[in-house]
């Protein structure tokens, strides 16, 4: 029987792998040729990063503007590699695969997960799964080029944001959750017009950091993740 976080890190694949043919689609349409499309999914493999790449070059920015906006919105995955690593202790050539397959989708996967093998599960599955996906999408994307118009007309773009809603609900059971979701959403939304794109969810991502940093006391130490205080100390007096 599959495992809930597989059949979840499978779901997030497919539903961000069809995103895929929309970047290979304005990949081609930006000035990029096929295989330079194609290298970009291979080798950069971050989605926020590889559309603000080819956003700057369609508007006729220069390589090393181009280069600054993706690192830019790739520094996320440094921090969700910093999580990852603690959460998974991968070692040897997984280390290195971990590191190539660590973005939203399966950081984001893992990190719903209570018990250790199915954070293991649900990361690789969400990993490897958009990672061949996005890939596969990516050359049918810029194969077919003009031919698919608009590539927003199919509704992809609100596949990935579906998928992430899709994680964040079952997580905002209690307030703490709930206000946190609430104030990062109205920091995005009012950053929106005054910073440039990719901005905002840095700045959301900030504002998170910095509640949990300074939310966190030293009681809290030995707290389960995800586990109501109340339950924990049930199970306390139990044993």
């Amino acid at each position: 029987m599959q495992s809930p976080a597989v059949r979840m890190g499978l779901s997030i694949a497919v539903a961000t792998g069809l995103y895929g043919v929309s970047f290979g689609a304005l990949g081609v349409a930006a000035g990029l040729g096929v295989w330079q499309t194609v290298a970009l999914s291979l080798l950069m493999f971050t989605g926020g990063s590889q559309f603000a790449f080819i956003g700057v070059v369609a508007g006729g920015g220069a390589g090393p503007a181009a280069f600054g906006a993706a690192t830019l919105l790739g520094v996320r995955n440094a921090v969700y590699g910093m999580q990852m690593n603690q959460m998974l202790r991968p070692r040897g050539w997984r280390k290195w695969a971990a590191a190539q397959v660590t973005i939203d989708e399966s950081a984001a996967t893992a990190a719903g997960q209570v018990d250790a093998d199915e954070q293991r599960r649900g990361f690789w599955a969400a990993g490897v799964g958009v990672f061949v996906l996005w890939n596969v999408f990516t050359l049918v994307g810029a194969l077919l080029g003009d031919a698919l118009g608009d590539p927003r007309r199919w509704g992809l773009d609100g596949a990935a944001v579906a998928a992430f809603l899709g994680l964040l609900w079952p997580r905002l059971r209690q307030r703490e959750p709930v206000a946190l979701a609430v104030v990062c959403a109205l920091v995005t939304v009012l950053a929106l017009p005054v910073v440039p794109s990719g901005i905002p969810i840095l700045i959301a991502a900030l504002v998170a950091a910095l509640w949990g940093w300074f939310s966190r006391g030293p009681a809290d130490e030995g707290l389960e993740p995800d586990v109501d205080p109340v339950e924990l100390a049930t199970r306390r007096e139990q044993h």
